[in-house]
């Protein structure tokens, strides 16, 4: 091999580790990747850049604004609605919910599906008296099954036909190709989910369970009338800088004063909020004009319109991670109070302050109402959402967001127009028909995702041009001896484990002209291939951090990795029997 493969092969090498064990988005180590590569001169301009001109990365672009109009209309709202209902039995209830979440993320990427769901099943197991986490990870499951039916499901799925269609232009895939392959394995994942998996599921509370009781992490005072606190401030008084406690509202005359800042000025009879731990009642108690509130309903059970209880997830992403909540700053960048911390479906106990922060942990937060719509999109919470806060209303155009789908769906999968130029009319209409504002627009796009896919163009580029994937692609034959199927078994295996440590995309782009160089070096049908790539990197079952949708539901479901591993472990299994038994039925080599 040439120095530049071995520099090739050096690069992709210390990627993958980076983005497996390192708090640094994908997106920014690919990045860097590619200006190394670049500068060394092992890649060209025009090679570094090629992904950002990718017609498959403008499709994923402009399907995730297809994707934010029906959210913003209601559309998958809607379809809760009236899908849900009131099932008789845990079965009964598995079923309302995964048949349609899978046939839904045939269409639609199913984080942004996962994420409307999450709210909606948490108030739905309350009322069917059914544990939260023996929906919530069924959900993500369901939603990554369903992404298999087509090249719409997934961005992967567009991805890699997109290098498929720039290499064999002939063999480009059409929209509902891969439900020949799709199809089933979403019907064994979901009979094994239904009649196998319920029974692996944990018996185990979520975050709602353990946010339940305000009075378990809030302590209540009164500011008495006579005493020396009445008109000072929240410094003033003291009770900026407790060891233990935070003050995080102010109830007063039937209103409340959230997030409360430092130079708020204290009133007779007030009601102080405070969260953190019992033990930090007694430095409450020292403080002369401080009493105890005898009120019977929490303060935190009580509606204002001046404050939201939510919830949110942390992100692997998020700058807090590793952090003390009290060192990080946390209130004066989301103003937002952290009222409690759930990990694995526990309440943290101790001092709230000391917390250092995880990805995957459950806050709840007392918030402005703006804080809702103001951090939706941030990288840093994977999900946001109100605590027993009511649906949101149906929109009267959510019909419209969804007859602009199923255009785009119809166009794409006739011929009539190709992948690329459907999704682009589609988002045109979603604007300008106002099922989706300018500013949801920009918002739906994902430019995490966005950058991922294009920066792995240029890594895929330097494996194939310097010589690294044939290099790669011999080892591998060496090892399959030739037999084509023994190397799509291997292709598959690499691909899923990959997966599981980083992001999909950069799994399926950067092996791709490996996989590719090994069909060609045995003069085969190098769809088989091209098939087991897309669907190895969907089979994220295995861990909550190998795919987004499952560190969604991890915190809210209370889950264990080891949760992961027993329930998602048959699914991969199956899965791949499914994949590696049909794939070459379907499609020769």
């Amino acid at each position: 091999m040439s120095l530049d493969a071995w520099i090739a092969l050096a690069v992709v090498g210390t990627v993958f580790p980076l983005m497996a064990l390192s708090r640094i988005g994908p997106d920014i180590i690919l990045l860097g990747a590619v200006i190394l590569l670049l500068t060394l001169g092992v890649i060209e301009p025009d090679q570094a850049l090629a992904g950002f001109s990718s017609s498959a990365l403008f499709t994923v672009a402009f399907l995730y604004i297809l994707v934010a109009s029906i959210r913003e209309t209601g559309g998958i709202d809607l379809i809760i609605r009236y899908v849900l209902g009131r099932p008789r039995s845990e079965v009964r209830a598995q079923g309302r919910l995964l048949l349609p979440v899978a046939a839904i993320s045939g269409f639609l990427n199913n984080t942004p599906v996962v994420a409307t769901y999450i709210p909606a099943v948490i108030s739905w197991s309350r009322r069917l008296n059914i544990p939260a986490n023996r929906l919530l990870m069924p959900l993500s499951f369901a939603s990554i099954l369903g992404g298999t039916i087509s090249l719409m499901g997934t961005s992967t799925n567009l991805v890699v036909n997109g290098l498929l269609a720039d290499r064999y232009p002939e063999l480009a895939l059409r929209l509902f190709d891969i439900a020949w392959l799709g199809v089933p394995v979403a019907i064994v994942g979901l009979a094994y989910l239904l009649l196998v998996g319920r029974h692996l599921l944990p018996a185990r509370r979520g975050a709602a369970e353990a946010f339940e009781n305000p009075r378990e992490f809030t302590i209540e005072m009164a500011v008495d009338p006579t005493g020396p606190l009445v008109d000072k401030t929240v410094e003033e008084a003291g009770l900026r800088h407790l060891q233990e406690l935070f003050l995080v509202e102010i109830e007063r005359e039937g209103n409340v004063v959230s997030v409360v800042g430092p130079g708020e000025k204290l009133k007779g009879n007030d009601r102080l909020i405070f969260a953190g731990t019992s033990a930090g009642a007694v430095e409450l108690q020292q403080i002369r004009g401080l009493m105890p509130s005898h009120q019977g309903q929490s303060s935190l059970q009580k509606d204002f319109k001046e404050r939201r209880l939510v919830e949110a997830v942390v992100s692997n992403q998020c700058q807090f991670i590793g952090q003390r909540i009290r060192d990080g700053h946390f209130r004066t960048l989301y103003g937002a109070a952290v009222l409690a911390v759930c990990r694995n479906g526990e309440r943290v106990a101790g001092n709230l302050g000391q917390i250092r922060l995880q990805p995957a942990d459950v806050l709840l937060l007392e918030a402005r109402p703006p804080f809702i719509e103001r951090h939706r999109q941030s990288r840093d919470f994977l999900l946001i959402s109100q605590v027993n806060g009511a649906a949101r209303p149906i929109h009267e155009k959510a019909w419209l967001a969804w007859s602009i789908l199923a255009g785009v769906v119809v166009l794409a999968a006739s011929g009539v127009m190709s992948m690329l130029n459907a999704a682009m009319l589609g988002a045109a209409l979603s604007v300008l028909s106002g099922c989706c504002s300018i500013g949801a627009a920009r918002r739906g796009l994902d430019t995490q995702v966005l950058l991922t896919i294009a920066a792995s163009f240029g890594l895929g580029a330097a494996l194939e041009t310097t010589g690294a994937a044939a290099f790669l692609a011999q080892a591998g034959l060496g090892l399959a001896a030739g037999n084509p199927w023994l190397l799509l078994v291997g292709a598959y295996l690499l691909v899923a484990l990959l997966t599981e440590l980083v992001t999909n995309n950069a799994a399926a782009v950067i092996t791709f002209p490996i996989v590719m160089a090994s069909a060609e070096s045995l003069g085969v049908n190098p769809i088989p291939f091209v098939v087991v790539v897309m669907f190895a990197a969907s089979a994220s079952f295995l861990t909550p951090i190998g795919y987004q949708t499952n560190l969604m539901v991890h915190g809210p479901g209370g889950y264990r990795f080891g949760d992961f591993l027993r329930v998602g472990g048959l699914l991969n299994l199956l899965t791949a029997l499914v994949v590696l038994t049909l794939t070459p039925l379907i499609w020769p080599f």
